[in-house]
């Protein structure tokens, strides 16, 4: 989705610009997004492949004069070089359109390691704008001495403009790492508020919402290719002062196969009853409201193979 417009007022001493984050699946992409905007808008799993779409989410830093630095990320899905069903041509192809028309890259790998995947994406990134290496996960790396040759050998091995070790858990590793995207970010206006975190609907959040309690709640019985689709989204405004708006959702959950079904929906319906709770209870503190979520289950066998219901889907 491009930028909205610049708003109308033009403030000297601003930078705005547009930040992909890319990388093979499960280097920590949606944990990171989330902790340079400041909130969760991504979705995150250990489970391979769980963002589908190009998700932005914005951060903007304000000084007291009013100038400051407006960062737009983009989260793209991670490079799949294993499986070329329809889904998987579709995400490939929102990375390619991610990465072509940004001021910045930040290239996620986990620290320590380059694998043929990571050099696969290393591969599309295009020549002219700047890719900063982001060596992720550095609470995991247990003898920090052997990461020097490794961050010297990177860097010898390709045009990085920057690089960075670090853990997106990690507040102050976050905030030196804005610091360092600033300075490639051009001179101009903001294109959003400085309160917006977000360009995504509440109805894709909904549906993003759903899908990582879906993940995370069946491990790794659940093939990735299970999707959730938005079937009604109504706002009721509130009925008297100091009420929080209702939000109704219905959703259903797509699953390939009878016995993912089964999976899903769990023993007297415990499984999914968990689901719904636990997501709508992250719904409401997201939207700031009472929402009413109802849930469904269906087999739609071969969809990601499927290139038209891909598309229905929602997917690019």
């Amino acid at each position: 989705m491009p930028p909205m417009p610049a708003l109308p007022e033009s403030v000297p001493g601003r930078r705005c610009g547009l930040v992909a984050i890319v990388g093979k699946p499960n280097v920590g992409k949606s944990t990171l997004l989330n902790a340079l905007v400041g909130q969760k808008i991504s979705i995150t799993s250990r489970k391979a492949q769980t963002t589908r779409h190009r998700i932005t989410g914005i951060r903007t830093l304000e000084q007291a004069d009013g100038t400051g630095t407006q960062f737009v990320f983009v989260d793209t899905p991670g490079f799949q070089t294993r499986h070329a069903n329809a889904l998987n041509r579709s995400l490939n192809k929102t990375v390619l359109g991610a990465v072509g028309d940004v001021d910045l890259i930040l290239f996620v790998v986990e620290a320590g390691s380059f694998t043929p995947a990571d050099a696969k994406v290393v591969s599309l990134l295009g020549q002219g704008i700047p890719v900063l290496l982001i060596a992720n996960k550095l609470d995991n790396v247990h003898r920090r001495a052997d990461l020097a040759p490794w961050l010297a050998k990177m860097q010898q091995d390709h045009a990085f403009a920057e690089y960075m070790p670090m853990s997106a858990k990690n507040a102050g590793d976050v905030r030196r790492l804005l610091n360092l995207c600033e300075k490639f970010l051009p001179e101009q206006n903001w294109w959003y508020d400085a309160e917006e975190l977000t360009d995504r609907s509440e109805r894709f959040l909904a549906s993003e919402t759903v899908r990582e309690k879906l993940f995370r709640l069946t491990g790794d019985e659940l093939p990735y290719t299970s999707t959730v689709v938005i079937d009604k989204f109504e706002e009721e405004p509130p009925q008297r002062k100091g009420q929080k708006r209702l939000v109704r959702i219905a959703a259903t959950i797509v699953v390939e196969r009878d016995g993912h079904k089964a999976m899903v929906i769990g023993d007297k319906g415990e499984r999914i009853k968990r689901i719904g709770t636990e997501a709508r209870q992250e719904l409401e503190k997201l939207m700031d409201a009472k929402v009413f979520l109802e849930m469904w289950v269906k087999v739609r066998s071969g969809w990601a193979d499927d290139e038209a219901r891909v598309r229905s889907f929602g997917y690019e």
